[in-house]
């Protein structure tokens, strides 16, 4: 697994101690990425959770961000990835509150993925992943319900999923234009394009 995944060190959840973001400052960030253990729940990190840190990386197709959530072991047990149907601005603000770290060069290479989803079936920490949107009412804990993705969004997920080792359905709501374009019949001859004038 990513070494982005491991343990926080003790000098870490010494010099942060008891640092996670509120509810509120969650439910701001829209629809993000949750990745969870499978013997927990979506939420189970989140009740387990100690202290946070920012995690940032790259690959092939760009920059990736998250807020890794680590217990009272040290053990990563909740993620959050920023996504293109997350709010850009509360993210920022938000992980800018915690502590950086970047993620180890991952090149996202077929025998990367591979070894990933080798470790995980040989015992290694193994991870689930959905599309959530995260609420927070006044003096309620964090709830949440299950979001669908854009397209671009879900691509980003299933990118992600591949990456961690994760498995999981995502929701996929296309907009009305890209439901439309593959319902519409295919033009014969470039002739018979409709006019449009304005």
């Amino acid at each position: 697994m990513s070494r982005a995944l491991s343990a926080l060190r003790s000098t870490d959840r010494a010099r942060y101690p008891g640092r996670l973001p509120t509810a509120r400052q969650l439910a701001s960030l829209g629809t993000v990425l949750c990745l969870y253990r499978p013997e927990s729940s979506e939420l189970g990190g989140w009740k387990h959770a100690v202290c946070a840190h920012a995690c940032h990386g790259m690959d092939s197709e760009g920059i990736r961000e998250s807020l890794c959530f680590s217990d009272a072991r040290g053990r990563c047990c909740w993620r959050l990835y920023l996504l293109p149907d997350s709010d850009f601005l509360a993210w920022d603000r938000l992980v800018s509150a915690f502590p950086a770290r970047p993620e180890p060069v991952n090149d996202g290479s077929v025998a990367e993925r591979l070894w990933r989803r080798l470790a995980t079936r040989l015992g290694a920490e193994p991870w689930r992943m959905c599309a959530l949107r995260l609420h927070a009412g006044d003096g309620q804990p964090l709830s949440a319900s299950l979001a669908s993705l854009s397209s671009l969004g879900a691509d980003a997920a299933r990118r992600i999923g591949h990456m961690e080792g994760a498995e999981g359905e995502l929701w996929v709501d296309d907009c009305c234009c890209a439901s439309a374009t593959r319902l519409a019949p295919p033009l014969r001859d470039p002739a018979e394009a409709p006019l449009i004038r304005l």
